[in-house]
Parts: C-alpha cells; structure tokens; sequence
C-alpha cells in the first residue's frame, strides 16, 4: 500500500475533492482491471475516453480518480482529483508509486525511426558479454537480467515501464537501455523517468497515421532530447539531416556519430561481405558479423554510448566482433543448394530502401534478388506506393504481399501499394494475396546464389487478420521452402 500524497508528488493538480491522506493499492488505467482501494486514472485516449468509465471503476473498488474533468455526480468516499493532464499525471505517479526506480541507475532512451531496436538490443548484448546485469525494454522483448518476458508495444505505458524498472533494481541491474517510440514520447508515458542518456538514430517517413505532419512527428522525437536533464548524454547521427535538429534545445552533452561527416565518434566501411563487413572505427580495423550502412551507424552508436558510459574502448571493440544480429533484423538463411533468405523488419520506405541497397552492394551481379513486402492494415497509407516503388525498383522481381492486415481488406492494401509501381518495373511485379504462398513463389522463383529479401514482419511471429492473431513466422516458412525444395 502507497499513501496517495506521496504518489502525487510533482502532479500539477488543479484542484481535489475528497482527502488525499489514503492509503491506496495500485494505479490502473483499465477501468476493468480496477479492484479495492485502487487508483482509477481516467485517460483521454485516440479512441476511448477514460472518464466515460469512472463510475464503473468506482463501482469495482476504485476509491481515487484522477481525471482532467469532473464528474457532475461525485459520490462520498471518493477522492477525486482534477489535473491537467491525465496522461502526465499517470506517469508522475507511476515513478513515485515505484519510488523514482529511473534514478537509481543509468536508463538509456534510444530513439528515431528505424534502429532502435538494434541498438537497444546490442547494447543489452555488449554490456551482458562484458560482465554486467542489464536490462532492455524492446518491441521484441523485455529482459530483466537474463529473465525474459514478453513486449506488447515498443514503448510500455508508464505503469508497465516503472514495475520493470522496479524489477530491474530488486534484480541487482546496472543499465537498463529502452527503446522510446513517438507514440510512447507523444503519449506521455516517458514523463517522470530520469535518463542518463539519449540516442537518436534516423528520420523518415513513419507514423503518419498518428502524427499529422512529418513535423510534428519530428518535433515530438525532439521533446525527447529537449527534457534531458543536464547530467545525461545526447548523443545524435550527425549524418542524418534532422540529427543536429534534436540537439538544438537539449540542456545534456551533445555528442555525435557519423559515418560521412566530421563527429566525435566516426566509423568507416572497408569491406562488405554477406557474413560480415570491416570497419575502421577511429583508427581501429574491426569485424562485425553485422552487414549494411545502416547497421554501422547502429555499431557506431553502440560503441559512443559505450564510450559515453564508461566501458574500456579496447573491450568494447573487442565484444562488437562477437556481436549477434537481432532476430528479424538482417537475418538470414542459405538453403543446401546455396539460395540465400533474408528476413528483415523493413517496414518503412527509408528502411526497405536501406536493406535493398544493402544487398545489391554486396551481390556480385549475376544473382536475382527476389523482394517479398506487403504493407500493415490500420495504418499509414502514403508509404504503401512508396515501398512497391522501392521493391519493384531495386529488385528483379517484387511480389506484393498481405503484412498484418488487421481490419482492412488485404486486396486494398495491394491495390495502394501497386499504384506506386512504375511503368517500366510493372512486368518485375507479381502480388500474391496469401504470404505464405508469396514466400513459397519467391523460393519456387530463385536458383542457386540468389537472394530473397522478406520484409516487413521481422521477430513477430503472428499474422493478424481481422483482429485475429495467427502464428505466422516468416523464417520458419522461408526455412520449409528450403527443406521442401532440398527433397526434390
């Protein structure tokens, strides 16, 4: 049990009705997960309004509700209390009711459109491998130390975020490195967390069934930096055109990491192969089992964070060649008669572009590369002709495809994707409804040496359809195609 002013600490309250000397049991956003002596926080989501739920909390137990608006009708033995914002005042409390676990060691915020994940994950990799408990909030999972538990959304809500944290702590961990989505930036659900640092990878186009514009989308990735306490780190990709933008208001040390450009941490690619590529990181000659421009700037990150956060340079390095791909990113299988699989989480035109660039660097020119891409349901529409334009133009043949359709109609969202398509690479393009069926097409399609990219589903091994989630694994039916060819 919590006592309710201590969990109002810093919550702007504009005013209260009831007495807030009470002991309370939990904070729940869930009007159907209340129970007695919780705190009902009433939220004014993109699609539901919490306040409409109140009564109903009340009537499971909920002995406090906090909420931007009064109810007309307050019933006694209630304490209500009136804030500006609920989402903030959510999130507030969530650090108090956990006592501020964000301040007891180092959480870093790693953010931007793609490579947060990577970045993240080979971070919790790096400093596992050189001798430290470590924690990672990722879209692919949660780790508390070496105990996994399952990720519903990149960025938790802040409830969830803070119970790990407190987790994290009673676990013995020494760095916890999170990803922090727009939509979790934007919501709120980082308000009241304490980060020692902050790194930005990338900007394009993403989200823009959320965000109106791609300005604010770009403003609310800038409100990250701009919150960062003096004692933090920002560390940003100079290379990136928005990269200086993030650190323009920031009160934290600006740092920078490139690739083309003058930075305090620079890397250079001296060789690309499909097992690996060579790089020169400020004057040192490194392997790294990971392929691609846009994975260097990822290893480049990861090594300034590193640096940033106290570990011996030489050891970093050292552990970067032992470094692992992340599942779904880049990752890849060879079949017996040499045909390579690559399934990757490209699910925006910048990424797909990026790992489509990739492959025809390091191809040597006779392979096909075969591209298997469908875009998600329910979500932003300009990038769906976007992306076919981008398959169709850097592969030898496109076949379109159903991602996570979710409530839309699979065949509308090929039919938008086709119309980016252009005249000349309309004859490399075939669409296929079913994905199973499109990834068995693309290996029917391919011979020995070509390369088959599948994009867009990555780790998740579901497909959802009408709401419904079925298990769907994009390497497990790549790798039954493989073994149902090599029985032939």
């Amino acid at each position: 049990m919590k006592n309710l002013k201590d969990i109002l600490y810093k919550v702007s309250i504009i005013q209260v009705f009831g007495i807030t000397d009470v002991e309370i049991n939990q904070l729940v956003f869930d009007s159907r997960k209340v129970e007695d002596n919780d705190v009902f926080v009433a939220q004014k989501g993109v699609s539901v309004d919490g306040h409409l739920y109140i009564d109903k909390a009340i009537s499971l137990g909920a002995s406090v509700v906090i909420c931007e608006d009064f109810p007309i009708d307050k019933k006694e033995g209630v304490t209500y209390v009136q804030v500006a914002d609920a989402n903030v005042a959510l999130a507030i409390m969530a650090s108090n009711f956990y006592e501020n676990p964000s301040t007891k060691f180092p959480v870093i915020g790693v953010t931007g459109t793609n490579g947060k994940t990577t970045i993240a994950s080979l971070l919790y990799q790096l400093f596992s491998k050189a001798g430290y408990k470590v924690g990672l909030l990722s879209t692919v999972k949660i780790l508390v130390d070496e105990v996994e538990y399952k990720a519903t959304h990149t960025t938790p809500d802040s409830v969830t975020i803070n119970k790990y944290l407190d987790m994290m702590l009673e676990a013995g961990v020494e760095y916890c490195f999170m990803e922090v989505s727009s939509h979790g930036i934007h919501q709120k659900r980082t308000e009241g967390l304490t980060f020692a640092g902050g790194v930005f990878t990338n900007l394009s186009h993403d989200h823009l069934d959320y965000h109106d514009t791609f300005s604010e989308y770009r403003d609310v990735k800038k409100s990250f930096f701009d919150s960062l306490p003096k004692s933090a780190f920002a560390l940003t990709n100079i290379d990136d055109k928005n990269g200086s933008f993030m650190l323009q208001n920031t009160k934290a040390k600006k740092v920078t990491y490139a690739l083309k450009t003058l930075a305090d941490y620079k890397s250079k690619i001296l060789e690309k192969q499909i097992s690996g590529t060579l790089i020169n990181v400020d004057g040192t000659e490194v392997w790294t089992k990971l392929i691609g421009v846009f994975n260097i700037y990822n290893l480049t990150a990861i090594i300034a964070a590193a640096d940033l956060l106290g570990l011996d340079a030489l050891e970093t390095l050292t552990i970067v060649s032992q470094l692992e791909s992340v599942s779904g990113r880049f990752q890849y299988v060879i079949s017996e008669d040499g045909i390579t699989a690559i399934i990757d989480y490209a699910h925006t035109p910048d990424a797909l572009k990026n790992v489509l660039e990739t492959i025809n660097d390091i191809r040597t020119g006779n392979e096909k590369v075969i591209t298997v891409v469908g875009c998600g349901g329910d979500r932003d529409i300009a990038k769906r002709p976007k992306m076919a334009h981008i398959a169709s133009q850097l592969s030898n043949q496109a076949i379109f495809t159903s991602d996570n359709p979710r409530t839309e109609n699979p065949q509308t969202i090929l039919d938008e994707m086709e119309v980016g398509v252009s005249a000349e690479n309309y004859r490399k393009t075939l669409t296929v409804l079913d994905r199973r069926q499109a990834i068995k097409s693309a290996c029917k399609l391919s011979e020995a040496g070509d390369i088959i990219l599948i994009a867009g589903k990555g780790h998740e091994d579901y497909q959802e359809v009408n709401g419904v989630r079925s298990h769907f694994d994009d390497l497990e039916e790549v790798t039954n195609c493989f073994n149902q060819l090599k029985k032939k």
